[in-house]
């Protein structure tokens, strides 16, 4: 009898890319990650919510989250992805410069906010990584969410 086994040392996450910085979620809540498709505008949502897709027949709201960082509106060309996540039983879509990489992250790399962190950003951050050069910024999805939860 063989058993799965579970790095709980590790924390694996998907890298993208935002604005020229780094930032990770858990694989756990990705869904998938997607190429741009035609997103229908929804009447009455906040700028940063660009409106809804139809992924497999499923209807699932997208948000800009270069929008929602208040970095200015996502340009959109061929590297541009959207991450399909599940929180809390719903599915959301984020739009992103670029996804294109999967990382384990030791636990013990992963420290809390820096204080300096000022803006709504700060809400946003759960922690940060450091991975030799590279500073990775892991969000807060329940923050990052949170307007869009209550329903589009």
């Amino acid at each position: 009898m063989t058993e799965t086994a579970v790095d709980y040392d590790n924390l694996k996450v998907v890298v993208f890319q935002l604005a020229d910085k780094e930032y990770v979620i858990p694989v756990s809540q990705v869904q998938g990650i997607e190429k741009l498709i035609y997103i229908t505008r929804v009447p009455k949502t906040p700028s940063f919510v660009k409106g809804v897709i139809n992924l497999r027949g499923v209807v699932t709201p997208i948000i800009d989250l270069k929008n929602r960082f208040g970095l200015g509106e996502s340009s959109l060309n061929e590297s541009t992805r959207i991450i399909i996540i599940t929180l809390d039983d719903m599915d959301v879509g984020v739009i992103v410069d670029s996804a294109n990489d999967v990382l384990d992250i030791p636990i013990g790399s992963i420290e809390p906010q820096p204080e300096v962190v000022g803006g709504m950003e700060q809400d946003f951050i759960a922690g940060v990584a450091k991975i030799d050069s590279r500073l990775l910024i892991l969000l807060h999805l329940n923050h990052v969410l949170n307007p869009i939860k209550s329903g589009v």
